[in-house]
């Protein structure tokens, strides 16, 4: 088996999570620009030999998706573009951000880094990736 690489996707920044090679553990990864995810992808994604790509979909309360749904759908599609072979799913990550606080703080992170939001998008990442593993 391959890895499988996600992505909590914002506006400004991405949370990267990836898989070990039997999909046992989904670890944080690392936070990129937004405007550098498609290359960070082109550069990793054949290096670390990812074969499936999740996308957090961020939906209302009331089961709408919400306004970004739309810039996620245009990414995705995009890096199916660029990686045919690869699968892209999507998973709802409502209320991934708030886990991965309390995540934050249960593993004894200090105040000032839980205030630095990479931390918290790369664990979101983490948690979006655990829901499509079925963990």
């Amino acid at each position: 088996m391959n890895p499988a690489l996600a992505i909590d996707y914002g506006k400004k920044r991405c949370g990267l999570a990836i898989t070990d090679d039997l999909r046992i553990i989904a670890s944080p990864l690392e936070t990129v620009a937004t405007e550098t995810l498609l290359s960070w992808l082109r550069r990793e994604v054949p290096t670390r030999h990812i074969s499936d790509i999740v996308f957090g979909m961020p939906y209302r309360l009331s089961g709408e998706a919400s306004a970004l749904a739309e810039d996620i759908h245009a990414m995705a599609a995009r890096v199916a573009r660029l990686f045919p072979a690869a699968g892209i799913h999507f998973v709802d990550e409502t209320f991934t951000s708030k886990m991965a606080g309390q995540a934050l703080v249960a593993g004894g992170m200090k105040k000032k880094d839980r205030r630095k939001k990479e931390n918290l998008d790369k664990v979101s990442a983490a948690l979006i990736l655990q829901s499509y593993l079925g963990l």
